[in-house]
């Protein structure tokens, strides 16, 4: 954490309680192609905007933090902190989203938090109140192209059991775990792996995207808590180095 981060974390130390809870934060969400924006107040989603235009985050972005304020009737200066998805996900979504996200802390002198996009995307799962047993397993699925994915393993709980990984699925992926333990898979990389994650505790859902509305409850716990990153270092977490393609028929 950064002098700055730890500056508010100290002075949270001595600000009333109700100030904490009632914290207003703007939430943004860049991981893949589902571009968001939400504003946070005491661990709730109050407003909220999506684009699913893909590859328009650098246009849209903005627009949509603009308009939301608006809609909110706040200002930047009204914030106590700005929140981002940290990563895994799409490379150029993740650092349009840090880049806007580190401008406006740096313009309105406000602390920034971070969210891993898996842990959203398990929180909004467990928000759209699927059912599931007790002893279940959450396994988002991030795109990552062909049969790779960015995953990692929650309770119901929101307890991280298994790290965020990239993965190449095959025929024997989760195998063991789906002999003891029901999982459901979702996220923009679980639908195809349909065909090869097989078993009758083998469950996929359909629709999980990773939202800011999501991020709500937890950007008011880490808020709370003082967890702030450091403006000036701060960079997503890609997973894995970016690779850029060149056409075949491109010689020069």
């Amino acid at each position: 954490m950064g002098s700055k981060g730890l500056s508010y974390g100290i002075l949270l130390l001595f600000l009333p309680f109700n100030h904490i809870i009632m914290a207003g934060i703007l939430c943004i969400e860049s991981s893949t192609t589902v571009c968001s924006a939400a504003i946070a107040i005491d661990g709730k989603s109050v407003h909220s905007l999506r684009e699913d235009s893909p590859n328009s985050h650098s246009s849209k972005l903005t627009v949509i933090i603009e308009q939301l304020l608006k809609d909110a009737g706040m200002g930047v200066a009204d914030l106590d902190a700005v929140a981002v998805s940290s990563g895994p996900g799409s490379y150029t979504g993740l650092r349009i989203g840090v880049s806007v996200s580190k401008g406006l802390c740096y313009g309105g002198a406000k602390p920034l938090i971070a969210i891993p996009s898996l842990e959203i995307l398990a929180a909004g799962f467990i928000a759209d109140k699927c059912p599931v047993e007790s002893d279940a397993l959450l396994c988002p699925m991030i795109d990552a192209r062909r049969m790779e994915v960015y995953s990692a393993l929650y309770s119901i709980g929101l307890k991280e059991e298994r790290a965020v990984k990239a993965e190449i699925i095959d025929d024997s992926s989760y195998a063991d775990i789906l002999q003891v333990r029901p999982v459901y898979f979702f996220g923009n990389g679980a639908m195809k792996c349909t065909a090869v994650i097989k078993g009758s505790n083998a469950h996929f859902v359909d629709g999980i995207v990773p939202l800011a509305s999501s991020m709500a409850g937890l950007v008011s716990e880490r808020f709370a808590e003082g967890r702030f990153e450091d403006v000036a270092y701060f960079e997503p977490f890609y997973l894995k180095d970016f690779i850029t393609t060149v056409a075949k028929n491109k010689f020069f």
